[in-house]
């Protein structure tokens, strides 16, 4: 039996939809062409399999999606990433938090930043930058969001530039939608465990 993943972990668990994907094989042409770029450029995920049903926001999803997350210029990918995990963490999307969490740790070459966040959230010792780049993000992902001029000046006084804040709050903001999106749409599992 499998079971709903209650924790954060660099382990990413499968992800089980609610809504049925559309079958590659079954796909209308304008589900083809929405699903001919995907989050990353790499696979055709069950996830965006689901949101093909919706050929019209998949169109602008997932060029949205690569343009913030990997486009050259002002904020790092990895720092990028911290945005998108501290988004996940807030939201409690435990399979968005593994993805990008597993993704900073290959860009860094490093578990260290990750293990730290998930061992001890807020109070994680992190460097100065990415200490403000992770209270920023979840700040802003708080509902209502708490990131205001106190946190935008520490993000300044860390070292970064307009383009790269923009950066920053495009990727937080971005998982802001993604995790509950994910939410509605199924559930992170791990089929080798046992029903709790």
């Amino acid at each position: 039996m499998s079971q709903v993943v209650r924790k954060f972990s660099r382990r990413v668990p499968q992800w089980r939809p609610r809504v049925m994907p559309v079958k590659l094989e079954e796909a209308s042409e304008a589900q083809l062409d929405a699903l001919s770029v995907t989050p990353s450029n790499t696979k055709v995920s069950d996830y965006v399999l689901t949101l093909a049903h919706d050929v019209e926001s998949l169109k602008v999803r997932s060029p949205l999606f690569n343009a913030i997350m990997y486009d050259e210029g002002g904020m790092s990918r990895a720092e990028r990433e911290i945005g998108a995990i501290g988004a996940s963490m807030v939201n409690h999307c435990i399979y968005c938090a593994a993805v990008h969490a597993d993704r900073h740790a290959k860009l860094e070459k490093s578990t260290e930043v990750t293990d730290r966040m998930f061992r001890n959230g807020r109070d994680a010792k992190l460097t100065d930058r990415d200490r403000a780049i992770f209270d920023f993000a979840l700040a802003l992902s708080e509902a209502p969001p708490a990131a205001g001029a106190e946190e935008m000046q520490a993000l300044r006084k860390a070292g970064l530039d307009e383009a790269e804040i923009l950066d920053l709050i495009l990727s937080t903001a971005l998982f802001g939608w993604a995790n509950r999106l994910m939410h509605v749409l199924g559930d992170p599992v791990r089929p080798d465990e046992a029903e709790a």
